[in-house]
């Protein structure tokens, strides 16, 4: 790579940017198993220690949505707490609360809610999720029962 020219900007080298680095992508891909995994702990150390508490996967799933979806009220409760944002849909408009509602997460749901998620938020919404596949006892979670 050549040394710009004054007033020019360079474009980084792709192999070299961060996002391609093998460690990074490596680290990442650790940290989303984390979130799968409800390891909370190793989690909240990861964010605390500078790790985006928003990053995403390749499909737009957040930690938080990651998290949510498999169940995890105790490590949603904790990505909330540094700043996770609540409703933040993934590249197919679902939002971390509709996960939970698919997958019948009650305590999830609730710690999404008390950490305020919308519960229209969302394509499906929670809501719209919970009366397409029956589930009324969420739906009076929800507030919408």
């Amino acid at each position: 790579m050549t040394e710009p020219t004054p007033g020019q900007d360079s474009a980084p080298d792709a192999e070299h940017e961060p996002a391609h680095d093998p460690e990074v992508l490596q680290l990442a891909a650790q940290v989303f198993d984390l979130a799968r995994l409800g390891d909370t702990a190793k989690l909240a150390a990861y964010i605390d220690a500078g790790v985006p508490a928003n990053l995403t996967n390749d499909r737009g799933d957040t930690l938080l949505m990651l998290a949510a979806y498999h169940g995890h009220a105790d490590t949603v409760r904790a990505l909330l707490q540094r700043g996770a944002e609540v409703d933040r849909a993934n590249d197919r408009g679902q939002t971390p609360l509709a996960g939970a509602v698919f997958k019948g997460e009650r305590e999830v749901v609730g710690a999404l809610v008390e950490g305020g998620a919308d519960p229209a938020a969302g394509a499906p919404s929670a809501v719209d999720t919970a009366r397409l596949f029956g589930k009324d006892d969420l739906l009076t979670l929800l507030g919408a029962g």
